[in-house]
């Protein structure tokens, strides 16, 4: 059974504190809404579950594992989180291949499937430069999904894509909860969240504080 337990962890940045004392157990089958404004530490508390920052104080638990103790980016979870990374002068599918190729896990008929549910599969053969930011975020929103990890981190995953591609992103992100996903959601717009994960898995962000959401 998948689990990440993070456990009294702060942050601070040349002395300032951007989290403070974070203590969360999150298991599988569910998904956990993270709403907070910019600034507010989402994406720091992201970061720090997936093993790009190291918390100043604290652990980060996954499946058992000490991710930083141990050094590790947990081998089951993929990321969403600012800007992806993209080869520019790579097509959208390529860019897609070329992560696949890490671990050979899908194949490129599989990759194909998935451009072609968040409707991108016309403009795959397209070189990345190209592409608006919608396009660059349905295929960094397709990085995560094509391997079928059992743990999944998006930060604002719906920026600049359009509402028939956003449903679909949330069909998927339901069906993948039913499967036993750990899915972490971060938005400033608290209605996808709300849609999204149930009342008691929702969190307010705020000043470096991550507190159960009360909803209005």
């Amino acid at each position: 059974m998948s689990n990440i337990v993070i456990k009294n962890v702060s942050k601070s940045f040349d002395g300032v504190e951007v989290l403070h004392d974070v203590n969360l157990d999150l298991e599988e089958g569910h998904i956990y809404g993270f709403i907070g404004r910019n600034g507010s530490g989402k994406s720091v508390l992201f970061k720090i579950i997936c093993g790009l920052y190291y918390p100043t104080i604290g652990s980060v638990i996954v499946d058992g594992i000490d991710i930083h103790k141990n050094d590790i980016f947990p081998n089951d979870m993929r990321v969403l989180i600012e800007k992806p990374n993209f080869l520019p002068n790579l097509t959208g599918l390529d860019n897609l291949k070329l992560l696949a190729s890490i671990q050979n896990r899908i194949t490129e008929e599989d990759i194909i499937l998935i451009l072609d549910k968040l409707n991108l599969k016309k403009d795959m053969n397209k070189l990345y430069h190209k592409y608006s930011l919608g396009m660059k975020q349905k295929l960094a929103v397709a990085q995560v999904l094509m391997e079928n990890p059992k743990m999944m981190i998006f930060d604002e995953p719906f920026n600049g894509i359009e509402e028939k591609t956003v449903e679909v992103i949330k069909k998927i992100l339901l069906e993948e909860k039913k499967e036993g996903k750990i899915i972490l959601i971060a938005s400033h717009i608290k209605e996808d969240i709300e849609e999204l994960a149930d009342a008691d898995t929702i969190y307010f962000v705020d000043n470096g504080s991550v507190n159960n959401y009360k909803k209005k």
